[in-house]
This record gives C-alpha cells, structure tokens and sequence, in this order.
C-alpha cells in the first residue's frame, strides 16, 4: 500500500491502512466476502461477521475472501455458551411469534435442534485458519484462548461498551479494544453488569477505555463520514469502525427495502430492543420488532429468540418485505443520504479518506 496520506498509529501501521476505517463486522448479510475484500483492497480494514457460521460454513467464507485480497481482514465471533432451553420457554416465545409466521404463510413454529452454532468448534476454526485479525463480542474468552489465537498469528479485539470490560479484555491478553457505543446498530456487547448501565455514547467511551486500558481502541456507533473519524482520533482511538456507513453498499448482501429505510429514516427511527433477538439490538421501528416488544414475558433469552424468528425474518427477505426483518442501524444512519445509491464499498473508501483529511486538514487551518 502507497504510504502517501496514511494515518501513522500503532494499529493503522500493522495492517497498512491508508485509511484508519475498519468495515464493522455486521451478522445477517451485509459483510459478505465481496465487501471485506474491497473494503481491505481499498485501503482500510474489511470484516466478516461469521457468528451465525458452522466451523465449515466459516472456513469457505474465509476461502472465498482470501481468493479476492492479499491484504488483512477480520472476522468476528460472538461469544456463547450452548442452549438448552426448556420446553416452556419456547413455547412462550412462539405463542408470540406464530401469529407474525402466519401473516407470512408460514406454519407454525417448532422447537429446534440446536439454536446457534458450537463456539468452540467455530473459535478452533478461526484458530485453524489462522485470520489475521479476530475480534469478539457478547463476553470474555479465556487467557488461554487468546494464546492460541496469538501462536496462530491472530490479533485479537474485544468488544467493550464500558470500562470495566475493556479492562477485562486487556487483563486476559488482548490487543485492542473496539469500543461500542451507544450509537452504534445492532446487538449491544454488553456482558458485564446491566445492559440499561451500559448505554455509554461513543464520545463518552473513548477517550475513557484509552485511558483506563493503554490499548488501541477503535471507535464504534455514530461515525458516518470524516468528520466523525476525525472526532474519532481526537479522542484518542487508533481507528474508527463503521458499519451502517457499509449497510447500503452495493457489495451488501441485504434486501433493497432494508437499504431504502436506512437512507430514509429521520433520526429518532431506531430502537434499542431485545424482542426480535432477545438480546438487546439497535434497530429501525418496524412492525416485527413493535409487535414482539408488546408481550416482554414471551422472549425467549438469546440466541433461542434469535433462532425462533429466524425463518420468518428468512422469508421476510426473500420477499423483500421490511416489515417483518431486523432492520439493524445506527443513530447517524441520516448521515449516508448525501452518497449516491448502490455506492461501491471502495468507493466509500476512497470518499472517507478524503473526508477525513479534509476535515483534518480544517481542524488544522482552525488551530493556526
């Protein structure tokens, strides 16, 4: 990569970025292997979301991206133990969800085999295929782990909402820290303490997790364009990490309705909820997350929620139907009008490189 332009910190200089942007790892289709290999190509740093992966199904995503870039790329997982609800809750949760099935055409739900892939079978996968950046979210793995993934020559992220986790993922060996604000779309990181404590806004978490950690810290939720990553780097980060900027690119694999909704919603359009997932999530008002929300007592715990909507979001996307799917999004989603439609992902790339220096370049003029 041209070193011309590049932004000089200890993280951007590891994995040559020209452009300190790392593509959010976003589960539910957006981060296919066509947008984190352009997005790396381009200069900054892709990511696959492989938490909804089987071991196998992860290892072809990761052939498939290094088919199309030599440069570095991430993959996330989250972190869970296995399910085993009882019967009860289940069937709580579709008492709630079968009449939104049969609005779709689809019958009544069932229990499942099994509600999420094997962690440890998708962590030794990881291990296995030895990806150069790896970063995880919902809670901590083990000190140990993290020694495999770093003999395999993985860098490790994990993902903190506060302080206190942060810290928890430096004390067990990790090399930055993604920090998530409250911003940020879809599910929330959370995992030590109460979700309701840890809405910390992006601005807030920083410059705080810099400090109390000394790692790199990348900044999550909010950040839309250059002026944000400036902002970004302001407060101390070393990166900032974008998702809902790379929602509506072309390479994202998400229904049409889903990026219309994104580049037309006002500000105040998105939620944060736990009744489509059961885990807390930032999404757009719709009427799948309204109708879920009104029966709290019959949401099931992530990821047995997460597994029984499913099919119906499935259909809801084959049909294109924005109604009934989990229109994930952050606050500043209002931000993105101002790019044209079916952008590239390079090309949103290339655009942020240049807005990030400008607006540097203002807050330089400003200073003189």
């Amino acid at each position: 990569m041209n070193s011309t332009h590049r932004f000089a910190s200890p993280f951007a200089e590891r994995f040559d970025l020209r452009v300190p942007v790392v593509q959010a790892p976003m589960a539910g289709g957006p981060t296919s292997p066509a947008m984190v290999a352009a997005v790396s190509n381009a200069g900054a740093l892709g990511f696959l979301a492989a938490a909804p992966f089987t071991a196998e199904k992860l290892a072809s995503e990761v052939a498939a991206i290094r088919a199309l870039t030599r440069r570095p790329f991430g993959v996330n997982l989250f972190v869970l133990e296995p399910s085993v609800p009882d019967d009860a809750t289940v069937r709580r949760a579709l008492s709630a969800i079968d009449p939104l099935r049969a609005e779709l055409g689809l019958p009544p739900g069932q229990p499942l085999a099994r509600y999420a892939p094997d962690f440890r079978e998708q962590l030794d996968m990881l291990i296995e295929l030895r990806v150069p950046v790896v970063s995880f979210t919902f809670g901590l793995i083990s000190a140990q782990d993290v020694e495999r993934l770093h003999a395999a020559g993985s860098y490790v992220i994990g993902t903190a909402t506060h302080t206190a986790e942060g810290v928890a993922w430096r004390d067990i060996g990790a090399d930055a820290i993604a920090a998530q604000g409250s911003e940020a779309g879809a599910h929330r990181g959370t995992f030590i303490g109460r979700f309701e404590d840890a809405l910390v806004g992006t601005m807030a978490l920083v410059p705080q997790l810099v400090d109390a950690t000394g790692l790199p810290v990348l900044a999550a939720g909010g950040i839309m364009d250059g002026r944000g990553i400036v902002a970004a780097l302001a407060l101390g980060a070393q990166a900032a990490q974008m998702g809902t900027a790379f929602l509506t690119c072309a390479e994202s694999a998400i229904p049409a309705d889903w990026k219309t909704r994104v580049r037309t919603l006002p500000d105040t359009a998105t939620e944060v909820t736990r009744a489509i997932t059961g885990r807390h999530a930032r999404g757009i008002r719709n009427p799948l997350m309204q109708q879920l929300s009104e029966q709290p007592g019959n949401v099931a715990p992530y990821p047995v929620q997460n597994a029984l909507t499913q099919e119906l979001r499935q259909s809801a996307n084959r049909a294109n139907n924005g109604d009934y799917l989990s229109l994930w999004s952050g606050q500043a989603a209002p931000l993105g009008r101002k790019r044209k439609e079916g952008l590239a992902a390079a090309e949103l790339v290339e655009q942020l490189h240049a807005e990030w220096r400008e607006a540097a370049a203002n807050i330089t003029a400003l200073a003189r």
